[in-house]
């Protein structure tokens, strides 16, 4: 656990929700089960395992001794503990407590998140390059949200000028925390929030296009939701006919088990008119020492007319 220990040594709170330390990276021996990540004003450590006793006292040792160097008498240090093992999660407050309502920020925009309530905590910080790509390619665009989570997505093409924002989910509670994400930076118009299954409410998402841009973010592995191997080409054939001429499509892949030429070998089989523009880069803190295992966001497009 010593890198870990180092990037604690030498972390600041930064002003904007962020990864800090990436064991799950491979590139810290001894460490790949580790992450550390500010919300501010908390601190979110997460180990990928069970976490002992002895790991437990030692981070908030460290943390304390950190938090001691930064901040001002009388700060109270705020830090959680997640540990993440077959699909289940367990949640410690390590020190202090948790904002309730607890809202971040990234590039100015805010979001709500939580931190004591299961696995995904509102905002997917390795997403960050990707909520950038669209802010710099939003304006004007009609814009399809497909898997929409909490909308950061939307929020992000709404502020960069999108003229309309469709955003589908299954989960009701994710689009009322996406709505409330709207609120907050007060964006009050331009988006419609649909809990709907995708894969029965083709017909309904493609008479509202087509649309500039469709954003596809889907769970790696969800049960009744998304299967990455099985529904990612039946998604893929698709998107010819939701895109208007010379639009695009950013399509992300979180399955370390699966490589960047599985989207691309797919949308040559299922989608032959669109080109594979580009790889986003990842935020450099998610570096890997594999590029197939981390994240892939990819652009595609489909030709103009």
């Amino acid at each position: 656990m010593q890198a870990l220990f180092d990037a604690i040594a030498s972390a600041v709170m930064p002003t904007d929700a962020q990864r800090i330390f990436h064991g799950r990276g491979g590139r810290y021996p001894g460490c790949e089960a580790w992450t550390l990540d500010a919300f501010p004003p908390v601190w979110l450590v997460t180990k990928f395992g069970d976490a002992t006793s002895e790991e437990m006292a030692a981070l908030t040792a460290a943390l304390q001794v950190r938090h001691a160097q930064l901040a001002p008498p009388d700060t109270p240090l705020n830090a959680v503990l997640q540990t993440r093992r077959e699909g289940r999660s367990e949640t410690t407050v390590l020190a202090g407590s948790v904002p309730e309502p607890h809202g971040v920020t990234e590039d100015g925009t805010k979001y709500r998140v939580n931190l004591q309530r299961g696995q995904n905590h509102g905002l997917f910080l390795d997403m960050a390059e990707g909520r950038r790509w669209v802010r710099a390619h939003a304006k004007g665009a009609k814009v399809l949200n497909l898997f929409a989570y909490t909308c950061a997505f939307s929020v992000a093409a709404l502020e960069a000028g999108a003229k309309e924002v469709v955003n589908i989910d299954m989960a009701q509670g994710a689009l009322t925390t996406g709505q409330q994400n709207h609120q907050l930076n007060g964006l009050n118009s331009g988006a419609k929030f649909l809990a709907h299954d995708l894969f029965s409410s083709w017909g309904k998402v493609t008479r509202m296009g087509p649309y500039d841009l469709v954003i596809a973010d889907p769970p790696s592995y969800q049960k009744g939701s998304f299967v990455a191997a099985k529904d990612w080409p039946r998604l893929l054939r698709r998107l010819p006919d939701l895109l208007k001429p010379g639009g695009r499509a950013l399509l992300c892949l979180n399955a370390p088990e699966m490589p960047e030429s599985f989207l691309r070998e797919q949308l040559a089989a299922e989608a032959p008119t669109m080109v594979m523009e580009q790889r986003l880069a990842n935020p450099a803190v998610f570096a890997d020492v594999s590029p197939d295992r981390a994240l892939k966001v990819m652009v595609a497009s489909l030709p103009p007319l």
